[in-house]
């Protein structure tokens, strides 16, 4: 069993591997890999089922989400998460105009979002630097998801592009697992 020094050096290392492949990968790729995963959440039933949706506002170099958001907003309720401290706050999305960016990360978030303060969710779809199959997943390292995935109830969809599709993610007993991951398929 690895002892916890080894596993945060193990995931460590693997952030980094992945932000070698971040920067070798082709930009184009990210709207057609992007699409590809968001074509399979929309077929999914449990999408199709779902009236609230966790998201996120994708950074640069993510499964970008932008366009996915815009286009449900107005089917079903859009959660995005707002950094406030070292949580995530959960707030309702109500169009382009309540982002606005943050003062934690420089980020757009939606400031200007009604607070959501339901526990259950029908639908979560979850960024991470890494997943393997097995459903394990490595956020940046802040832990943010996590403790949010501890606090609500959610069937969690790990989305991520080809390069963040890797053999074993290392964990920890910290660490939400999966239920699903979603990654490009059939390109």
């Amino acid at each position: 069993m690895e002892t916890n020094e080894l596993i945060k050096e193990n995931k460590e290392a693997l952030r980094k591997e992945i932000k070698v492949k971040k920067s070798a990968f082709n930009k184009e790729n990210y709207p057609i890999e992007s699409d590809n995963v968001f074509a399979q959440i929309e077929q999914s039933p449990a999408f199709k089922e779902a009236k609230t949706v966790l998201a996120y506002w994708s950074l640069p170099k993510e499964v970008e989400t932008h366009r996915f958001v815009d286009k449900w907003y107005k089917h079903k309720t859009i959660i995005l998460p707002l950094v406030v401290g070292d949580i995530l706050e959960l707030r309702v999305y109500s169009g382009p105009d309540c982002m606005v960016v943050g003062p934690s990360f420089g980020i757009l978030e939606p400031q200007k979002g009604e607070i959501f303060t339901e526990q259950s969710i029908d639908f979560g779809i979850i960024p991470g630097m890494a997943f393997d199959l097995k459903g394990n997943r490595i956020g940046r390292g802040k832990g943010y998801y996590d403790k949010l995935l501890k606090t609500i109830s959610v069937p969690k969809f790990g989305v991520c592009l080809s390069f963040q599709l890797v053999d074993s993610v290392p964990v920890d007993h910290y660490d939400i697992t999966m239920d699903r991951v979603i990654y490009p398929k059939n390109l």
